[in-house]
């Protein structure tokens, strides 16, 4: 790939592409998976355009740099993941209900080994590609405490939650800190190990029990 110093203003700029179809769709596809096994550091762009079935020229014309293709990458899993989430209708049940279902909607993403995959790599990229890092960030966690946030905030005025003194921001990177917790460090580091899905039920429930002790109104 093309050094990223040449083109800096390419390296985390995802949002500023076009959505991909055709040949553009079948890169972003075969570099998502070539990044996900091999990591970023070690992904090149013969692999990615044989993968992909595409000449290395139409590789450069979509995506001038490794990093704004990882970029990419990271743009369209988080934000199919946070859209998935922004279209959830709240369960009947009240708050419980609805951080229930938050709950078990992040340990299906984050603990598929996909989801395990890319918060690797962009963890282990973040030293020398901040910007990489930050991108996942903002469009992955960041998000996804917003979309809490925004639910706490209609149970707050429901009467349904007392902060406390707690802001709304706080509580919704508290609830996201109790739902990732230690069963994504176990399967982050245990990969022989993979999560059953009455594992992450009971992780999700306790999560949200935990939570609702804290601040539920009395």
């Amino acid at each position: 790939m093309k050094n990223a110093d040449s083109h800096p203003e390419l390296v985390t700029h995802a949002e500023s592409l076009p959505l991909p179809t055709g040949k553009a769709l079948a890169v972003l596809d075969a570099a998502r998976d070539v990044f996900l096994t091999h990591g970023f550091s070690a992904a090149t762009t013969d692999m990615i355009q044989q993968a992909a079935g595409v000449s290395k020229a139409t590789v450069y014309a979509y995506y001038p740099t490794k990093e704004a293709l990882f970029a990419a990458v990271i743009d369209r899993q988080c934000t199919m993941h946070m859209s998935a989430l922004r279209g959830m209708r709240a369960a009947p049940g009240g708050i419980r209900a609805v951080l229930a279902e938050l709950a078990h909607s992040y340990l299906s993403f984050g603990l598929a080994p996909e989801g395990l995959a890319l918060f690797r790599v962009a963890a282990a990229e973040a030293p020398r590609f901040p910007e990489l890092a930050r991108t996942f960030y903002e469009k992955g966690p960041k998000v996804y405490c917003t979309i809490v946030a925004e639910y706490l905030e209609r149970a707050v005025q429901a009467h349904e939650l007392d902060l406390a003194g707690t802001t709304v921001s706080e509580a919704s990177k508290i609830f996201f800190s109790l739902v990732r917790g230690h069963i994504q460090l176990e399967s982050l580091l245990l990969s022989d190990r993979p999560t059953t899905a009455a594992q992450r039920k009971r992780w999700a429930s306790l999560a949200v029990e935990t939570f609702c002790r804290a601040f539920a109104s009395h």
